[in-house]
């Protein structure tokens, strides 16, 4: 991004450990003398039936879904609140923030929190002029979708009415324009770019 022409910062952040997380927000701070928007997008899947599922699966899957997100946010709430002009906070549910599904165990609790985590702090923070929203994406075209066999793959794109998964860069806009002051009169609400998924 700086061969863009982007200045950026790069922070090694453990998102489970409250010091890095600190760290983070603090040398962003420094480098740019303030925090306007939050994107909190860390997040892993490791699932299985909740008899099957090991408490160190949960554990990590809670730790870095659910509890990285707050973590990220109360720092970045902290510092916002110091700065007396508000901000943005941006959370990334998913789907399974509204609908659960087969064997979705830790990782659709961990999500469904963040849902209610984004509401609450929309409430809470709002007359401070800090909006707090999240998107909630389907399943998205990446890497990581690419490499299952075409079976799943084929499978994945049925799911969705528009017939197809979806682009990391339609996630992007959405964030985008949650961000931008296209949104000032939201906040407490999540942005579904599922295709469709939930709305059946």
């Amino acid at each position: 991004m700086n061969r863009q022409g982007f200045d950026t910062l790069f922070v090694k952040t453990d998102v489970t450990r409250e010091d890095d997380v600190k760290n983070m927000v603090a040398q962003t701070v420094g480098k740019y003398g303030r925090l306007d928007i939050l994107f909190a997008n860390a997040g892993i899947a490791r699932d299985a039936p909740a008899h099957e599922l090991t408490l160190d699966a949960w554990q990590k899957t809670i730790d870095i879904n659910l509890t990285g997100v707050f973590l990220s946010d109360k720092y970045a709430v902290e510092q916002m609140l110091m700065q007396e002009t508000g901000g943005v906070i941006v959370n990334c549910g998913s789907i399974h923030s509204h609908a659960g599904k087969a064997g979705v165990t830790a990782y659709a609790s961990a999500k469904g929190g963040v849902k209610l985590l984004t509401q609450t702090l929309g409430v809470t923070y709002a007359k401070n002029n800090i909006r707090v929203n999240a998107i909630c994406p389907g399943y998205i075209d990446t890497p990581l979708i690419a490499g299952r066999n075409e079976a799943m793959n084929q499978h994945l794109i049925g799911l969705h009415p528009m017939g197809r998964l979806g682009k990391p860069e339609e996630v992007a806009k959405a964030v985008l324009f949650l961000a931008s002051s296209d949104a000032s009169f939201i906040t407490g609400t999540t942005l579904l770019v599922d295709g469709g998924y939930t709305a059946q």
